[in-house]
């Protein structure tokens, strides 16, 4: 398997476990700080990841 796609697939789990973690909201407290700043340490991690992908696929 080439590098590459691992790395864009490895992109998409990220960016599907930050979407998670943006849901999963309490219903009377909202978003925590902690679970905002995971969400966004996912989705930047998934965005180096799948342009990481794209590179070694060019």
């Amino acid at each position: 398997m080439n590098s590459g796609i691992l790395l864009l697939v490895l992109g998409g789990f990220l960016i599907g476990g930050a979407w998670s973690i943006w849901k999963a909201d309490s219903d009377t407290a909202g978003r925590t700080g902690p679970q905002i700043v995971f969400a966004v340490v996912l989705l930047l991690a998934a965005l180096l990841a799948t342009a990481a992908g794209i590179l070694r696929l060019v």
